[in-house]
């Protein structure tokens, strides 16, 4: 029965494609909302922690997880899924968790509009080097033949039309942006949600079929990448609130755009869509705990320790 994970197809039902696209750019508009030219410019002013941040989104989370997909060895549609998810850009939530845990702001949101912005050229050039690297991977991308183009232009839609929208009504009409931003986004987080637990609905059986395979998969991959996110901001002497921010960038992932790829270019590849699910869910639970512990979790332990 597990073999058959790679034969898997997972149904969104009719117009379910359409409805997770849309979902996504009114997410991506309303993230777009609250960036503007100087979270762009902020970069050039101090560009070290930005570097090592775009470093370790682009370069060492793909990294990371070739080298535990090696160790691994999980069945290739899941490793796909891991490829996947290391190549979308950072979460459209992670600016929230940054500020939850106490980190560096600002640096949240340089990285996500920098990211956000290249993920349209790295995303795609990211997931097809490091799943052509793996062997029973590559054999499958070889089979679907991905048009590189149409992938350049669905992130396109999806991400680069809404950012610009986006940050042209925060420039032109900023008053406005400051008042519909947080509506924008949250109807869009909460209606992509909804949108997501109906698909779950939908394909339950599937899920609990097979959800015990990924469950350990993402939980070592998500706390691989918080921790190397953490460890090369350490390795550069960034300051802790930039540690911060870094690990939380890495470790939060736009695992919505993983799935939007995935349902159009693999036809809801089973093990490649469960693994991109579950990281959604999970990245949420990791972020608001390490949030906690970062923001007051800590300082509480050391408090109680001490008066032990």
């Amino acid at each position: 029965m597990n073999e058959s994970i790679d034969a898997l197809r997972l149904n969104l039902g009719e117009g379910g494609l359409l409805v997770m696209n849309i979902s996504l750019a009114v997410i991506m508009f309303g993230v777009a909302l609250e960036l503007s030219i100087n979270d762009f410019k902020r970069v050039v002013k101090d560009p070290k922690s930005t570097i090592v941040g775009i470093f370790s989104q682009f370069v060492l989370l793909p990294a990371i997880t070739f080298l535990l997909v090696l160790f691994f060895e999980p069945h290739p549609s899941m490793a796909l899924g891991m490829f996947m998810v290391a190549a979308c850009p950072g979460g459209n939530v992670s600016n929230f968790f940054s500020l939850l845990a106490k980190g560096n702001a600002a640096l949240s949101v340089s990285m996500t509009a920098i990211v956000t912005t290249s993920a349209i050229i790295m995303t795609p050039f990211n997931f097809t080097l490091w799943a052509s690297l793996y062997e029973p991977t590559s054999i499958i991308l070889k089979d679907i033949h991905i048009n590189l183009w149409e992938v350049f232009k669905i992130i396109g839609l999806i991400l680069g039309i809404p950012l610009i929208l986006g940050m042209a009504v925060r420039h032109y009409r900023e008053e406005v942006a400051q008042k519909i931003s947080s509506w924008i986004k949250g109807f869009g987080i909460v209606f992509f949600a909804g949108f997501v637990l109906v698909a779950f609905g939908m394909n339950f059986e599937n899920f609990l079929s097979y959800v015990h395979l990924v469950i350990g998969l993402v939980f070592f991959h998500n706390a691989f990448a918080l921790s190397g996110g953490y460890a090369l901001a350490s390795l550069c002497n960034l300051p802790y609130k930039d540690r911060k921010s870094i690990a939380i960038e890495t470790g939060i992932q736009n695992s919505g755009l993983g799935l939007l790829l995935i349902f159009n270019f693999f036809e809801g590849l089973g093990g490649m869509a469960l693994v991109a699910a579950w990281w959604g869910i999970w990245h949420i639970v990791t972020g608001l705990g390490i949030g906690w512990y970062w923001s007051i979790g800590k300082s509480a332990l050391q408090q109680v320790f001490s008066n032990a």
